[in-house]
């Protein structure tokens, strides 16, 4: 799996970015996993074609000690899909500026 992973987090970052996620994301049903919603925009064209795909997601996995970010867009509707697959470029780009912002926004250095 491809993954944009930020490790070796103190204790005190995992529970500020936990509470951050909590806020905006919204707790999910497994402990530590995270669905960060695709903005529409940067959704391909197939993508774009799937509405009962929408949303897609990518997968952010809290852990105390890092934070992992797949980059495979998927849905939570289907297991398999055409529409399903790895991060193009620019949604790869996304991804790992929302995370960074968000580090930034928490002031963690990492």
């Amino acid at each position: 799996m491809k993954q944009y992973i930020i490790d070796e987090l103190r204790y005190n970052d995992y529970e500020k970015v936990k509470l951050y996620l909590d806020e905006n994301l919204g707790a999910s049903e497994i402990e530590g996993i995270y669905w960060l919603p695709l903005e529409k925009g940067l959704l391909t064209n197939e993508q774009s074609s799937h509405n009962e795909c929408h949303p897609l997601f990518f997968v952010v996995d809290l852990k105390p000690e890092l934070i992992s970010c797949e980059l495979l867009v998927r849905t939570k509707n289907r297991i398999k899909c055409g529409c399903i697959n790895y991060a193009t470029e620019t949604q790869r780009n996304w991804l790992i500026q929302y995370i960074d912002d968000m580090l930034k926004g928490l002031e963690i250095k990492i």
